[in-house]
C-alpha cells in the first residue's frame, strides 16, 4: 500500500487525510527516498508536515496562522477579513487583557498591553513584581483583527490564550522568570529597549526555529546574517502578493516544520501543548455557550500553534484538558508605551528589523491597494475615509481547498527588478545623514554605496538589494574604521529606514493616578504628555498655588526613575521650604513608569505611603532604613501619623539589631529628626524619646565589643559615641543611667591606633582625662621613634572623634599642625591620601569645624606668619599673688566705681553696700586676693 493511501490515525476525532495533498505527499516521499537512500525518519517528518497542513485546512473553524509583526501576515489578514467578514474572531492573546483592547483607539502605536502584579499570592516571593506585556504594532495581523472586531458592528472578539496568572503558574518554581527567551539585541538603544522593563513577553505568532542547527543551516545557505534577514528575504517578500490559500498553507508548512524539528525539551514542549489545549478548550466553550457557527468564525494564532497535534485540536476535539483556577494574586491591567527597539530587544530580533517591517507594510499597502483596518480615537489614527477596496466583497467559500503548496514550492523565485530610483534615494540619504553625524562622506561615497549594494545582492543570489544588503554596503563604504559621533552607520540606516517609532498612551487610556498627576501639574502650562525634557520654573513666592505642584514633583522624583523629574534649583529638607524651584521634567519619556505607579494605587500619595510601609516592614530592613522612611514621610507627605507609626517600627528593629553597620546613618537621621521636631512641634513625639532611651542602652551594650571588633570601622564607633553623647541629655531625662556609658568606656580596650585615639576623646568628654593629658599623649607619640609611623593613624582617630566630641577641634588642629611640622616626608606623604579620604567621608561636618578653628588660630596675613607663635607653644605665666601696688590700684579702682564694686560684692556673696573708706575695699580685697588681682589686670590701663 502506498504512502498516499496509508491511513493516518485521526487526532481529536478528525477524518483521515484527504486526497488534496496526495501529489505533494508523493513528491516528498520520493525526495526523502532519494536523499536518505530509502524510507526512514525523514520520510515520516516530511509526510507528517503535509498531514499537519491537511488537518489544519480541513478544520471547520478557519485557522489563520500568523507571524508576529509580519507585514505579509497583516496584509493577508486585512484581505481575508474583508473577504470573509467573520462574526467571531478568536485571538491568541491573554484572555484577561480583553477589557484593555478598546483603549487602543486612544493610543499612538506601538503600545503594549500589560498585566502587572506588585503584591503576589501563590508565587515565590522573589518573583515580585510580576509583569506580562503583549506589544502591538500597526504592521501586525493581531492589530488588524482587533481593529476589525472593534470597528465592525456585530463582531465579537474573544481572547483565548492562557491568562497572565497561568503564564506564571506554568513557570518552573526553581527559576526566576526571565523578561525574554532570546538574547536581547545588542545595538538597541538602552532607553527604548527598557520600555517593557523586566516583563515576560507574550508574542502572538512566535515563529522561529527552536533547533539551533536548523537555523544556522538556513542562515548559511540563505547567505544572510540573522534570522530577521532570512525571514524578510524568503518569506515576507514571496508572500507579500500571495493569495489567501497560498499564504495559509505556506505558513502552516513553516509552522509544522519548525515544530517537528524542535528539540525535545520536555518543559517547553509541555507548555506549548498546554497553551494549545487551553485555547481550543476556550474556543469550544464559547461556541457551545453562544451557539455560533464555526463557519462564521476565524481563529488567529501563531503558525507554530496552528500545526498542533494535541487531542484537543479542533472544534470536535476531546474535552480532556482541565484549566486550573487562578491564584489569589491581584492583577492590574493597562497600556504602556512600546517601541520598535523594545520589541526587538525583548524578543531577540535583529536591530532595525521591526522598523524595516513597518516600512515594508506601508509599501505593500500602496502597491496592493489594500485597505487596512485602523482604530480611530483622540490620540490614535485620525478619522479617514473608509473607501472599500477591491477585495471588500465577500468571496465565495470553496467546498474543498486546493493544493497551493506544490505550485508554490516548485515555482522559481520571482526576480524583482532593481528599483534604481529607490536605491539611489537611499544612497543619497545615508550620505546626507552621515555628514550630519560627523562622517567625511561625499558624493563618491553615495556612488560607492549604490554599486556595492548591487554587488552584495548579486553575491547573495538576489536580483534586488534588500535593506540589509544596503546596510552592509553603507557600513563598508562610509564608516571605514572610526565612528566620529555617537551613532554608527548601521544605526543611521535603521533611522533612515523608518527609525525607532515610540508609542504613546493617550490621556483617556491612562490609569486614574496618571491622569491625576497630569491634572495637578496643569498649572505649569507644559505639555507633559509629549516625549522629551520640559523645563518648569516655579516661583512659589509669587504664585502660592504652585506649592502643590512642587510637593507633587518631589514625590515623583522619589518614586520614578532618574530623569523623570530632576530638580535644577531648589531642595527639600526638614524644616526648609524653597521659594523658587526649577525642574527638568520628562514624564512623557517615562510614561511606562508613571502608568505602573497607577497599578499600585489611585493617588501618588497612597503609592508613596504603601511603599514606605513596605520598606519599613521588610524583614531585611535595618534601623537606618526605617528612619529614612520616617524622614521621607515627614518630608513628602507631612504625615505625623505615618511618621509615628514608622518611628515605632524603628524601635522594634533597633531592639533586634546586633550590628553597628548602620550607626553613622542612624546618628545623622536621628539628629535631623530631633532638630526638626524641636523647632516645629510643641512636644517631641513619644517614639523619638523612647528611641533615644533605647538607643542609649543599645549602643552602651555594643560599645566595648565594637572597639575590639576588627569588622567595625572607626567611623561606625565614632557614630556610636556621637549618638551616646548627643542623645545623653534626652536619654537621661527619660530615665537612663549615665553609669552605663561610664562602664562601657571603662570596659573598652581597643588595639587599633584609630580606635585608641577615639577612646581618648571619649575619656576627655567623660572627664576621665584632661585636655592637657591628651596633648601630652600626642607629644609622646611624636617623641617616640617607634610610634612615629603610627602617628597618622592616631590623627585619623582624632579626626573621627570630632563627630562625638566637637569641642576637641583646637586640639585636633594642634595635632595636625605638629604632624606637618615634625613628621618626616616618608611618613607624612603616604598619610595625606588617608587624611583627604577621612575629610571627604565626613566632610559635611568635620571639615567646616577644622577650617573655622584654623582660621581663628592662624594669622590672617602672610606677613604676620614669620612672627606668629602657635598658642600651644606659648608658655602660660604662673599665677602670682597680688602685690601691694596691685592691691592699691584695685582699691582705687573700686573707689572710683562703687556700683561695679557692689555688683561684684553681691556676686561673691558679701553683704552690705560699698562705703567710701578704703578700709572696706581693702578688707574685701584682702578676703579675695585672687579676684582682686584678676580684676586689676583687666581694668588697669597698660
Amino acid at each position: 500500500m502506498s504512502a498516499a493511501t496509508t491511513p493516518v490515525p485521526a487526532l481529536g476525532g478528525h477524518r483521515a487525510p484527504t486526497e488534496t495533498f496526495d501529489p505533494l505527499r508523493a513528491q516528498l516521499q520520493q525526495a526523502a527516498a532519494e536523499f536518505a537512500g530509502g524510507p526512514d525518519a525523514l520520510e515520516s517528518i516530511l509526510l507528517g508536515i503535509v498531514d499537519d497542513v491537511d488537518r489544519a485546512v480541513r478544520e471547520p473553524l478557519e485557522i489563520f496562522p500568523v507571524c508576529h509583526h509580519s507585514p505579509a501576515s497583516a496584509i493577508a489578514m486585512a484581505r481575508r477579513l474583508r473577504a470573509k467578514q467573520p462574526k467571531t474572531v478568536f485571538l491568541e492573546l491573554c484572555e484577561d487583557m480583553a477589557p484593555l483592547l478598546t483603549e487602543l483607539r486612544n493610543c499612538k502605536l506601538p503600545v503594549a498591553v500589560q498585566a502587572f502584579a506588585s503584591q503576589i499570592d501563590g508565587f515565590p516571593a522573589d518573583w515580585a513584581p510580576l509583569s506580562v506585556v503583549a506589544p502591538i504594532t500597526e504592521a501586525s495581523a493581531e492589530y488588524q483583527a482587533i481593529a476589525y472586531a472593534l470597528t465592525t458592528p456585530g463582531v465579537e472578539l474573544v481572547l483565548v490564550d492562557r491568562s497572565s496568572d497561568h503564564v506564571f503558574q506554568w513557570q518552573p518554581r526553581d527559576t526566576t522568570p526571565a523578561g525574554q527567551d532570546e538574547p536581547a539585541s545588542a545595538t538597541a538603544p538602552a532607553e527604548e529597549a527598557a520600555l517593557h522593563g523586566d516583563a515576560i513577553g507574550v508574542e502572538i505568532g512566535d515563529l522561529r526555529p527552536r533547533f539551533a542547527e536548523l537555523e544556522q543551516h538556513l542562515l548559511r545557505h540563505g547567505k544572510v546574517r540573522h534570522w530577521s534577514e532570512w525571514w524578510h528575504q524568503y518569506v515576507e517578500l514571496p508572500l507579500g502578493d500571495a493569495d489567501h490559500d497560498t499564504y495559509r498553507q505556506v505558513m502552516l508548512l513553516i509552522g509544522s516544520l519548525f515544530r517537528r524539528l524542535a528539540p525535545g525539551d520536555p518543559g517547553r514542549v509541555s507548555v506549548d501543548e498546554d497553551r494549545e489545549r487551553y485555547m481550543w478548550t476556550r474556543i469550544r466553550e464559547h461556541l457551545t455557550r453562544t451557539g455560533a457557527d464555526p463557519a462564521n468564525c476565524v481563529y488567529v494564532c501563531g503558525a507554530f500553534h496552528a500545526a498542533s497535534r494535541v487531542a484537543e485540536f479542533g472544534v470536535h476535539g476531546s474535552d480532556t484538558f482541565t484549566i486550573s483556577p487562578r491564584t489569589a494574586t491581584t492583577w492590574q491591567h493597562g497600556l504602556i508605551p512600546s517601541s520598535h527597539a523594545a520589541i526587538e530587544a525583548q524578543f531577540g530580533l535583529a536591530a532595525g528589523s521591526v522598523s524595516i517591517a513597518a516600512t515594508l507594510w506601508a509599501k505593500n499597502l500602496k502597491r496592493t491597494k489594500t485597505q487596512p483596518y485602523r482604530l480611530q480615537g483622540k490620540t490614535g489614527t485620525k478619522k479617514t475615509s473608509q473607501a472599500k477596496s477591491s477585495a471588500a466583497a465577500p468571496a465565495a467559500e470553496t467546498a474543498e481547498t486546493a493544493d497551493m503548496l506544490s505550485g508554490f514550492l516548485q515555482r522559481p523565485p520571482v526576480l524583482d527588478r532593481l528599483d534604481e530610483a529607490e536605491l539611489r534615494g537611499w544612497s543619497v540619504e545615508i550620505v546626507r545623514a552621515a555628514r550630519r553625524n560627523g562622517y567625511l562622506a561625499s558624493t563618491a561615497d553615495a556612488i560607492a554605496v549604490f554599486e556595492t549594494s548591487i554587488l552584495l545582492a548579486g553575491m547573495r543570489d538576489r536580483a534586488k538589494p534588500t535593506p540589509y544588503d544596503f546596510q552592509d554596503a553603507a557600513v563598508t563604504c562610509i564608516e571605514k574604521d572610526t565612528v566620529p559621533g555617537r551613532r554608527d552607520v548601521r544605526r543611521l540606516v535603521e533611522i533612515m529606514m523608518g527609525g525607532d517609532r515610540i508609542g504613546q498612551v493617550g490621556y483617556d487610556s491612562l490609569p486614574p493616578l496618571a491622569r491625576d498627576v497630569h491634572d495637578r501639574l496643569a498649572p505649569l502650562g507644559l505639555n507633559l504628555e509629549q516625549r522629551g525634557v520640559k523645563r518648569a520654573l516655579l516661583d512659589i513666592n509669587a504664585r502660592p498655588e504652585l506649592g502643590a505642584c512642587s510637593d507633587l514633583l518631589w514625590i515623583l522624583r522619589h518614586l520614578m526613575p532618574h530623569g523623570a523629574a530632576r530638580p535644577i534649583m531648589g531642595e527639600r529638607k526638614l524644616g526648609e521650604q524653597s521659594i523658587q524651584e526649577s525642574w527638568d521634567l520628562a514624564l512623557g519619556t517615562h510614561q511606562r513608569a508613571l502608568i505602573e505607579l497607577g497599578y499600585e494605587g489611585v493617588s501618588i500619595e497612597q503609592v508613596l505611603e504603601q511603599r514606605l510601609r513596605r520598606t519599613a516592614h521588610d524583614p531585611q530592613a535595618t534601623t537606618a532604613v526605617v528612619l529614612r522612611t520616617v524622614e521621607d514621610a515627614t518630608l513628602y507627605l507631612r504625615s505625623r501619623r505615618l511618621a509615628d507609626e514608622l518611628g515605632t517600627r524603628a524601635l522594634d528593629v533597633l531592639a533586634t539589631e546586633r550590628s553597628v553597620d548602620g550607626a553613622p546613618e542612624v546618628l545623622h537621621r536621628v539628629r535631623r529628626l530631633l532638630a526638626h521636631y524641636r523647632t516645629s512641634e510643641p512636644a517631641l513625639p513619644t517614639w523619638i524619646e523612647q528611641f533615644a532611651k533605647a538607643g542609649y542602652a543599645h549602643y552602651c551594650t555594643l560599645l566595648p565589643s565594637a572597639f575590639t571588633d576588627e569588622t567595625a570601622t572607626v567611623r561606625q564607633v565614632a557614630a556610636m559615641l556621637g549618638f551616646l553623647f548627643s542623645m545623653e541629655s534626652l536619654a537621661l531625662s527619660m530615665g537612663s543611667d549615665r553609669t552605663q556609658l561610664e562602664l562601657a568606656v571603662a570596659q573598652s580596650h581597643p588595639e587599633e591606633p584609630e580606635k585608641v585615639a577615639l577612646l581618648w576623646a571619649a575619656q576627655v568628654q567623660l572627664g576621665r582625662m584632661t585636655r592637657t593629658q591628651l596633648r601630652q599623649r600626642c607629644d609622646e607619640l611624636l617623641d617616640n621613634p617607634l610610634l612615629l609611623p603610627a602617628y597618622p593613624r592616631y590623627l585619623s582617630g582624632l579626626l573621627h572623634a570630632l563627630e562625638p566630641v566637637p569641642g576637641l577641634t583646637d586640639i585636633v588642629v594642634e595635632a595636625v599642625s605638629n604632624a606637618f611640622a615634625r613628621l618626616p616626608d616618608p611618613v607624612l606623604l603616604p598619610w595625606l591620601p588617608t587624611l583627604i579620604a577621612t575629610l571627604r567621608t565626613g566632610g559635611a561636618d568635620l571639615a567646616p569645624l577644622l577650617i573655622r578653628e584654623a582660621g581663628r588660630i592662624f594669622p590672617g596675613r602672610l606677613s604676620a606668619l614669620d612672627a606668629w607663635l602657635p598658642p600651644w607653644r606659648a608658655e602660660a605665666a604662673p599665677p602670682s599673688r597680688p602685690t601691694e601696688r596691685t592691691t592699691r590700684s584695685g582699691v582705687a579702682l573700686l573707689a572710683a566705681h562703687p556700683a561695679s564694686c557692689d555688683a561684684l560684692a553681691d556676686l561673691l556673696g558679701c553683704d552690705g553696700i560699698w562705703a567710701p573708706p578704703a578700709t572696706d575695699g581693702a578688707v574685701l580685697i584682702g578676703r579675695y586676693p585672687t579676684t582682686a588681682a584678676a580684676l586689676g589686670h583687666i581694668l588697669t590701663p597698660a
